[in-house]
């Protein structure tokens, strides 16, 4: 996998996009990769957490256009490869958040287009100070909108729509005021504010988190009343577990739980 690089570290998965060159574009060959590396850690019981981060300068400015040009050179114009392509970008993306691990982006430099669309479809992401965040396809005259589905997922409507009618940067004070992004943090402690918050979460109940997991995503699409019968059940099947009732104990007791899921 020469695009994406994997190391494993207590019971975290850290992805690297390696195409500094490229600044990590969404290639055909990083899409692919990536929906390698997430269906495979999505099998892995010892992966409780995963990393996403780039490698240079930037974290990921979207798909890469050269190979778009390319595209356009078929018969048809395009059109069938521009389909598949899209396709396979949201079905990566939608695989971000239906894999039972949580996915956080570490983004540093510029995050742009499909790679705003891939920060904003992590699940948590910190980023460094000096990072910039746009959907500006609008200023070469092609609309985010497959990127829009995540952004406006996560922010506001209308700061949503001005990002993607403007083709602005925001900062990532900015991006985190808006809820795009969970931290800011200094560049020189990136790697190790994200590595910290990773580990947080894998040292919970891997299965309480996983079942979390799938009901958050499956609550927001419901109205409030289906969401809370939905989550009502999903509560019921957790205390069931025989780790919650040891966890339950052990906070009562004052004293580490002893997990047999850990």
């Amino acid at each position: 996998m020469g695009n994406l690089e994997r190391r494993d570290a207590n019971a975290v998965a850290y992805l690297t996009m390696n195409a500094p060159e490229r600044l990590n574009a969404l290639s055909d060959e990083m899409l692919a990769e990536l929906q390698s590396a997430f269906d495979e850690i999505a099998r892995d019981q010892s992966v409780r957490t995963v990393v996403l981060s780039g490698e240079g300068k930037a974290f990921c400015a979207g798909h890469d256009l050269k190979q778009m040009t390319q595209g356009r050179q078929a018969e048809d114009g395009g059109k069938a490869y521009f389909k598949a392509l899209f396709t396979r970008c949201a079905t990566m993306m939608q695989t971000i958040q239906r894999m039972p691990q949580p996915v956080i982006a570490q983004v540093h430099g510029i995050a742009t287009a499909a790679g705003c669309q891939l920060v904003a479809t992590c699940d948590m992401a910190v980023a460094a100070d000096n990072t910039r965040f746009g959907v500006n396809g609008v200023n070469i005259g092609l609309f985010c909108s497959t990127p829009m589905v995540a952004l406006s997922r996560n922010i506001p409507r209308k700061q949503a729509f001005e990002m993607l009618t403007t083709g602005a940067f925001i900062d990532a004070h900015r991006a985190c005021g808006l809820g795009l992004i969970n931290r800011v943090v200094p560049a020189d402690s990136l790697a190790q504010s994200t590595t910290e918050l990773a580990e947080t979460v894998a040292g919970k109940l891997g299965a309480a988190v996983k079942i979390g997991k799938q009901a958050f995503y499956e609550q927001l699409q419901k109205p409030l009343d289906e969401a809370y019968d939905y989550t009502g059940d999903v509560m019921v099947q957790n205390m069931l577990w025989r780790d919650t009732e040891e966890g339950i104990a052990a906070f009562l007791e004052k004293r580490p739980p002893e997990w047999s899921d850990q």
